[in-house]
């Protein structure tokens, strides 16, 4: 709909829509303990059509409302398409950061199924618990996977430089994510996450 304005879309209602959305969404799962809505909240990206919601959210600068909440859906959204890929690298990176592992929250052993349920429950959390927490997580979960990510970056250099650096580029750029899900969650506690 915002495409239809004459010069395409405005950046800046842009913006207020992802912001609009976002806040919409969070707060309606913090006012609500019916189990059905937070059913739909989580399933909201499984979904068909909301790609062109997802490309708002994902647009939105990190460390806001619209930039967490798909950053989220996004770490969900991963697991679900790959668990097995993102259980390993899991798995080899927590033995490197048990601290992180341990306020991830994930069972032991943490399997495919675990991970989803793990990156199910701190979406959740982001609907029914503290948001911060939720965000705290979240990183916690991708500072193990991107340290997995790199020993199996480490391991595919012998065999594969590109796909190896390939592999440290990603782990890379999941560690700067969760210096952005922890920088946004010492936001919200100060009531700073727009």
């Amino acid at each position: 709909m915002i495409d239809r304005y004459e010069g395409g879309a405005d950046p800046a209602r842009l913006s207020e829509a992802a912001h609009v959305t976002a806040g919409a969404l969070v707060n309606r799962g913090r006012a609500n303990e019916d189990p059905v809505v937070l059913e739909k909240l989580i399933r909201l990206a499984d979904a068909e059509g909301l790609e062109e919601v997802a490309e708002l959210w994902s647009a939105s600068p990190a460390q806001t409302l619209p930039g967490t909440l798909w950053r989220l859906y996004a770490l969900r959204r991963t697991v679900l398409q790959d668990p097995e890929r993102l259980a390993a690298y899991f798995r080899d990176g927590r033995a490197q950061a048990p601290v992180h592992q341990a306020i991830a929250g994930v069972a032991e052993p943490p399997g495919p199924q675990e991970l989803v349920d793990m990156t199910t429950a701190i979406l959740a959390g982001a609907f029914t618990g503290d948001y911060d927490v939720a965000l705290h997580r979240a990183a916690a979960f991708c500072r193990v996977v991107a340290l997995g990510e790199t020993a199996h970056a480490d391991a595919a250099d012998l065999a594969d430089p590109q796909r190896g650096s390939a592999l440290t580029r990603a782990a890379h750029r999941l560690g700067g994510t969760a210096d952005d899900l922890d920088a946004a969650a010492a936001l919200w506690r100060d009531g700073d996450l727009s």
